[in-house]
């Protein structure tokens, strides 16, 4: 019998396939289908700050965006459809329709008053909160270093108020992130997930306008996961886990030879129906067992920079690949 389980962020989990937070993830029924369909755990669709300071400032949107007309009616409607009570009641609902990890959402930006919102979250029953820490560095006056101590100031405040396991979500867009990743594993974060994917922009040219690109990820976006948790799994105190271009258990299990203590995924999901993590699971366990393995732990940062060397992420690939390219 091959062993799929793992520890992520304190949380004991039957295998080391995640939810991601999406649209798979907003109801009791979705949630309910993906466990009968083997995930280890679910993250539930993001509540956005918007939302939670919403309810907080019930006086007007006005203090919040200063009186952009469109935006106030776009976060009026959204936040209408999804009201902050009932987040709370879908955690509270499905912790008692499924024995797997629930961990709460919130998409954040800021330091205020809504982080005391983990406090509710806690006691409506969440196994953990993930920050999806959405902080574009678009703004040519406001230096790095400012963008970088928001983090610090959220990732301190929310775990302030609740003793719930906190993750975070974290982009690419920062100059030292080796550094800025290990200093944040110091703090009392107990997971980090690498990496989270921003509204993407295109060009309609029959319109000459700015519209969405594509939400759905591709394969090929997985080895910015890879090579950073390569280098990094072995040199930071929180668990790590992948997310982006997992499509399938063999993706799955490439993250894990790196040093992943679990994956979350989202758009192969959406392609293939919850019933894609059954076919994930049997590919790592055919894999496994192909190898002679009897658990993940065995092959867990087996490729990562503690038994290679840090070139084999770096630069003798980028001269390997490109002096033969013609």
């Amino acid at each position: 019998m091959i062993d799929l389980s793992t520890e992520y962020m304190g949380l004991k989990l039957k295998n080391p396939i995640i939810a991601a937070s999406s649209g798979m993830t907003d109801s009791v029924d979705k949630i309910k289908k993906l466990a009968d369909n083997g995930v280890a755990a679910v993250v539930l669709k993001s509540l956005f700050e918007e939302q939670i300071r919403m309810e907080i400032d019930s006086l007007g949107m006005n203090n919040m965006f200063n009186s952009y007309s469109d935006t106030e009616s776009y976060i009026a409607f959204y936040t209408k459809q999804n009201a902050v009570s009932e987040y709370l009641k879908l955690i509270q609902v499905a912790k008692k329709a499924v024995d797997i990890p629930v961990i709460a959402s919130i998409n954040c930006y800021s330091m205020g008053e809504w982080v005391e919102f983990a406090e509710k979250i806690e006691k409506a029953g969440a196994d953990g909160i993930e920050l999806n820490m959405f902080i574009l560095p678009g703004d040519t006056e406001t230096k790095g270093e400012e963008i970088e101590k928001k983090y610090f100031d959220i990732i301190e405040n929310v775990t302030k108020h609740t003793s719930l396991p906190v993750s975070v979500k974290l982009s690419h867009y920062f100059s030292g992130m080796g550094e800025i990743f290990k200093r944040i594993s110091e703090t009392r974060v107990k997971g980090m997930i690498l990496f989270n994917r921003f509204y993407s922009p295109d060009v309609d040219l029959d319109n000459e306008e700015i519209v969405s690109s594509r939400v759905l990820s591709l394969p090929e976006e997985n080895s910015m996961c890879i090579r950073w948790i390569g280098m990094l799994s072995n040199k930071v105190s929180s668990d790590l886990c992948a997310s982006t271009g997992i499509m399938d258990g063999k993706d799955a299990l490439k993250n894990i030879l790196v040093g992943a203590k679990a994956v979350q995924v989202a758009s192969t999901l959406y392609k293939n129906k919850p019933e894609q993590i059954g076919v994930m699971l049997k590919q790592i366990e055919d894999w496994l067992k192909q190898k002679g393995y009897k658990s993940i732990d065995e092959i867990r940062g087996k490729l990562n920079t503690s038994k290679l060397n840090m070139e084999r992420y770096e630069r003798a690939q980028f001269m390997k690949y490109y002096s033969n390219y013609e």
